[in-house]
């Protein structure tokens, strides 16, 4: 869980110092409305638009913004139609890159992301070149504060999680991806709040990033990945000691 959890707590730290929410609502739109698009607009029958908008509650979305992507999704109401592609690479340090995105536009998508991997010395991939290296999980951050470990643990596992993995200030819950929503309804019944409740690429094993340069240019190219308009979710199978981190921030 290194490179997720990681890249994950280093969002959750920069999120709340850039105030970036108007630019995630916009991220959870375009997964909200795709998936409806493709699978209806019924949550309960459509686990991926379940998902979406569990991330989205997540991230406090008001219902009516919810509720118009569902909208847009099935066609009630007009908007952009966007591709879903894939892009990976190698990044500094020789590590591996996934890069979900949503674009109406795929030309000028291919060339901004090629563009930040050759700025950071890294290289833009083929198709198959590091997704073998992750699998698909379901992940939700839940806040130490109001929960005991023993508690979560029990009640994740026993809803179906795979692990609890402690971190600084959070408990990170790792589900298989039918298991997700299961997860999801045990929390929710017990009235324990999350968030960062999303299915995503777990890396299976970390490359370890010990040269402050390389996690420089590494972070750099993350976060100019994870700020294009275009780009839904970066994966990455890294790790950072903390005492490096500490100098980094």
């Amino acid at each position: 869980m290194s490179g997720h959890s990681k890249w994950s707590t280093i969002k959750r730290k920069k999120g709340a110092n850039d105030a970036k929410r108007g630019k995630i609502f916009t991220k959870l739109i375009k997964e909200i409305t795709i998936a409806a698009r493709m699978g209806g607009g019924d949550i309960e029958g459509n686990p991926r638009l379940r998902s979406a908008v569990t991330a989205a509650k997540g991230e406090n979305m008001p219902k009516e913004n919810i509720d118009r992507a569902i909208k847009k999704g099935t066609g009630d109401l007009g908007g952009a139609i966007y591709e879903e592609i894939m892009y990976e690479g190698y990044g500094p340090g020789g590590v591996a890159v996934l890069v979900e995105t949503m674009t109406d536009n795929k030309n000028r998508t291919v060339a901004d992301i090629r563009h930040f991997f050759a700025k950071s010395g890294g290289n833009l991939g083929e198709f198959g070149c590091v997704a073998w290296m992750f699998d698909k999980k379901g992940t939700l951050s839940v806040a130490k504060e109001g929960v005991a470990e023993d508690e979560l643990m029990d009640m994740a596992l026993e809803a179906g999680a795979e692990d609890v993995v402690e971190e600084e200030d959070s408990y990170q819950i790792v589900t298989a991806p039918e298991a997700f929503n299961d997860v999801v309804d045990r929390l929710e019944k017990n009235e324990i709040k999350f968030s960062d409740a999303s299915l995503a690429m777990v890396p299976k094993n970390s490359i370890e990033v010990t040269e402050e340069k390389t996690a420089k240019s590494l972070l750099r190219l993350l976060e100019n990945l994870e700020d294009h308009d275009d780009v839904q979710k970066v994966h990455a199978n890294f790790d950072i000691a903390d005492d490096l981190m500490e100098q980094l921030s």
